[in-house]
C-alpha cells in the first residue's frame, strides 16, 4: 500500500440527475433515521423490561446493535456524497477501514442469524430443556464467538487487501468501498487474493445459510408433529419474523457475493446494495416488532411511562 501513487479514491455513486439526487437523498436520510431510532428503540426495551430478559430477545437486541453498526459503517458517507454536487472522495486508508468495518458487521450479522435460528430449534424442538440448553450467558457467549469468529474472517483478506499496489486509475464504481471494485482498480496480481475471498464468501454464506434451513427442517418437522392446527400456527408465528428477516437478507447477498467477479459491472450490484444496505436494515425491526406480542406491549408500557413522566414534571 506505501508504494501506490493514488492516495484517494474517487467513488462514483448512483449515476443520478440533480432533481433525483435531491429526492433521494431525502428518502434514504428518512429511512436511515427510521432504521437508528427503530433499533435503538429495540435495545432500550429489551434492556429495561425484565419479561424481555431471554435469549430470543437479548439475541434480537444484538441483532439491532449490529444493524447500526451495519448502517453506520457506509450511510451517513453517501448521504455526504448525495448531498453535494462534486464527485465523493475517500483516502485509501479511509476506504480500506469502511471496507474492514462493513465486512465484519457483514459477516457477524451471518452468524447472529445462524445463532437466532438454533434457539428457535431448541425451543420447538426441546421445549422442556430450553431454560437449561439456552440460558442467557450461553447465549451472550454465542453472541461473542460471533463476533470473534468474523473478526478472524475479515482479517485475511484485509491482511491481502492492505498489500495492493494501486497506480490510477482511482474511480470506484460504487457508493462504498466494496471489495470487487477495489480488485478492479488495483495494478497488483489479484488472482490469489480473488480466490480467497470467494472462498470466504462461499464458506460463510452458504455455510450459514446451510445451517439455517437445518434448523428450520427440524422445526417444520417438530410443528407438523403438533395434532392441533392453532398449536402449530401458534408455534410457527414464534420464528416467521426470523425466517422473513433471513430470506430477505439471503436473497440480496447471494446475489451479489456469490455471483461477481473482477471482470463483472457493477450497475445491477449497486442497485441490490442500495436495497440491503439502506432498506432491510429499516424493515428488520418492523418486522419483529409487528409480529411479536411482548415487543408491541413493551412499547405501550415504555409510553405509559413516558406520558406519566411528562404529567408529573408539568
Amino acid at each position: 500500500m506505501n508504494r501506490s501513487s493514488v492516495t484517494e479514491f474517487i467513488l462514483l455513486g448512483l449515476s443520478l440527475s440533480e432533481k433525483t439526487r435531491i429526492c433521494i437523498f431525502i428518502v434514504f436520510l428518512l429511512i436511515y433515521t427510521i432504521t437508528i431510532l427503530a433499533n435503538v428503540l429495540i435495545i432500550i426495551l429489551v434492556y429495561s423490561n425484565h419479561q424481555l430478559h431471554s435469549p430470543m430477545y437479548i439475541l434480537l437486541s444484538s441483532f439491532s446493535f449490529l444493524e447500526i453498526c451495519y448502517t453506520a459503517v457506509t450511510v451517513p458517507k453517501m448521504l455526504s456524497d448525495l448531498s453535494h454536487h462534486n464527485p465523493a472522495s475517500i483516502s485509501v486508508v479511509g476506504c480500506f477501514t469502511q471496507y474492514n468495518f462493513f465486512s465484519l458487521c457483514a459477516a457477524t450479522e451471518h452468524f447472529i442469524l445462524v445463532v437466532m435460528a438454533y434457539d428457535r430449534y431448541i425451543a420447538i424442538c426441546f421445549p422442556l430443556r430450553y431454560g437449561s440448553i439456552m440460558t442467557n450467558k450461553v447465549c451472550i457467549q454465542l453472541i461473542l464467538i460471533c463476533w470473534c469468529i468474523s473478526i478472524l474472517s475479515v482479517l485475511i483478506p484485509a491482511f491481502f487487501l492492505s498489500k495492493l499496489i494501486f497506480c490510477g486509475p482511482n474511480k470506484i464504481d460504487h457508493f462504498f468501498c466494496e471489495f470487487n471494485p477495489l480488485l478492479k482498480l488495483s495494478c497488483s496480481n489479484t488472482h490469489i487474493i480473488q480466490i480467497i475471498f470467494n472462498s470466504l464468501s462461499w464458506i460463510i454464506i452458504v455455510g450459514c445459510l446451510l445451517c439455517i434451513a437445518v434448523s428450520y427442517f427440524c422445526i417444520i418437522s417438530a410443528i407438523v408433529k403438533i395434532p392441533s392446527r392453532l398449536g402449530k400456527t401458534k408455534t410457527f408465528s414464534t420464528c416467521a419474523s426470523h425466517l422473513t428477516v433471513v430470506g430477505i437478507f439471503y436473497g440480496t447477498v447471494i446475489s451479489i457475493y456469490l455471483r461477481p467477479t473482477v471482470n463483472t459491472t457493477f450497475q445491477q450490484n449497486k442497485v441490490v446494495s442500495v436495497f440491503y444496505i439502506v432498506v432491510t436494515p429499516v424493515l428488520n425491526p418492523i418486522i419483529y416488532s409487528f409480529r411479536n406480542e411482548l415487543l408491541r406491549k413493551a412499547v405501550s408500557i415504555l409510553v405509559i411511562r413516558i406520558r406519566m413522566q411528562c404529567f408529573c414534571r408539568q
